[in-house]
């Protein structure tokens, strides 16, 4: 097992990952890392998917470098030696988890006497049910009745009765439950979820929201039950499109209690039954705080308003459309921030007057102002028709409907109209 200060470590990279949430084009290669010796036999194992800012691996020669550690874990009866990697990111060493570790016959004997329970059928219910179920695993799947999401689960597949039933009944029959519901719906639906997460069940999330914000959200597992985490470092519609392509998403993996003593097995084996190609350690108060402070920033919120107060100052300098939305969004977009998923941002002049704005951020986020407030606004009955305004503004203003006409003239858009 990793080492205590290593799983509490300050200097967390939850904030290293967040922003790259389509992982599959970061990936070290053999060129960047010509100088690590192990590398030889790492690349032979091409499910391999370790992301890093290149920047910092390039950086004054700094080079991410594995080291083998075992752990000797009682499986399937016998003992079974496992490698964990320990890999160098930038001075902070970092315990990772690959694909390999758990090949799927390896963790189909491991679940085989469990029923893994998805409650939620949104993005990340949806991608994670779906991948497990094609990697062999006892998953069924609960939902309201005649709910949308129980239309859209039976057009994938899902029958009534035999894998798909109502919330109760899948927290019933399940051993582990992934409770993948929205924010809003776990604080909801928790006083009817927790009598029956009984002892000795294995309770599961993709993000640590309603158990670190548990004052808010009342969300308090019982203590005899093991609580993990797998945190997808992108939307469930990456995981499941990454899976049928062979390629796996980035995840974090957490230990919130561990009653049975095999909570991390648990946490990792089921990263990568649900298509994750690595995992990395975290902590459920990391991962909300990153991830939080991630979405708010350079994720999406400050993305769109970066964009629109430059598309807005050039369209009154009287710039077209058109120039306005290249030289804001498509440049950035389909040129430079490839560039910077390739090579890093070393070369950067001065961008540090921003640093304030995202250090007021965190604290909001540390404290629970923003947590209340996304938290008040999301369990609000009109939420969604209020959603569907904001978006339907945004779809409409003059930025993004340039925008379509601009990325309709992409020669790869031409070729399949």
């Amino acid at each position: 097992q990793p080492p205590t200060n290593m799983m509490n470590s300050s200097r967390s990279t939850s904030f290293l990952f967040a922003s790259l949430k389509n992982s599959s084009r970061h990936r070290l290669t053999p060129n960047s890392l010509a100088s690590v010796k192990s590398f030889s036999s790492y690349v032979k194992r091409p499910s391999s998917c370790i992301n890093v800012y290149k920047s910092q691996v390039l950086k004054g020669g700094v080079v991410a470098q594995l080291k083998n550690s075992f752990d000797v874990s009682p499986l399937f009866g016998h003992s079974q030696v496992r490698t964990i990697k320990t890999l160098d990111f930038g001075g902070t060493k970092e315990i990772v988890y690959e694909r390999s570790d758990w090949p799927k016959e390896k963790f189909q004997e491991f679940f085989k006497n469990d029923t893994i329970a998805v409650i939620g059928y949104g993005p990340q219910g949806s991608g994670q049910s779906l991948n497990a179920r094609d990697n062999g695993l006892n998953v069924i799947v609960g939902l309201r009745k005649d709910g949308r999401s129980w239309k859209e689960a039976l057009k994938d597949g899902w029958e009534p009765g035999k894998n798909l039933f109502s919330i109760n009944e899948a927290i019933e029959k399940g051993t582990i439950v992934l409770n993948l519901l929205s924010d809003a719906a776990q604080k909801q639906l928790w006083p009817e979820m927790k009598p029956h997460l009984t002892k000795g069940k294995t309770l599961y999330f993709s993000h640590g929201f309603s158990v670190v914000y548990k004052d808010l959200t009342g969300v308090i597992p019982p203590k005899d039950i093991d609580v993990i985490m797998v945190a997808p470092k992108g939307s469930g519609r990456t995981v499941r499109s990454l899976f049928l392509e062979g390629k796996g998403i980035n995840s974090s993996v957490a230990v919130f209690q561990d009653v049975s003593g095999k909570a991390k097995d648990k946490a990792v084996a089921l990263g990568v039954a649900i298509g994750s190609g690595y995992l990395y350690e975290t902590s459920f108060q990391r991962e909300v705080f990153s991830d939080l402070v991630g979405e708010r920033g350079v994720l999406m919120g400050a993305i769109q308003g970066l964009f629109l107060a430059q598309y807005e100052v050039l369209r009154a300098n009287g710039h077209t459309p058109s120039e306005a939305f290249n030289e804001t969004v498509e440049e950035a977009t389909q040129s430079l921030y490839p560039l910077i998923g390739e090579n890093g941002m070393d070369w950067y002049v001065d961008w540090y007057s921003n640093k304030p704005v995202f250090e007021e951020l965190y604290k909001k986020v540390a404290d629970g102002t923003e947590t209340k407030r996304s938290l008040d606004k999301n369990s609000s009955p009109t939420y969604r028709e209020e959603l569907e305004v904001e978006l339907k503004e945004i779809q409409d203003s003059e930025i993004w409907t340039a925008g379509k006409t601009v990325r309709s003239l992409r020669p790869e858009r031409k070729s399949k109209s």
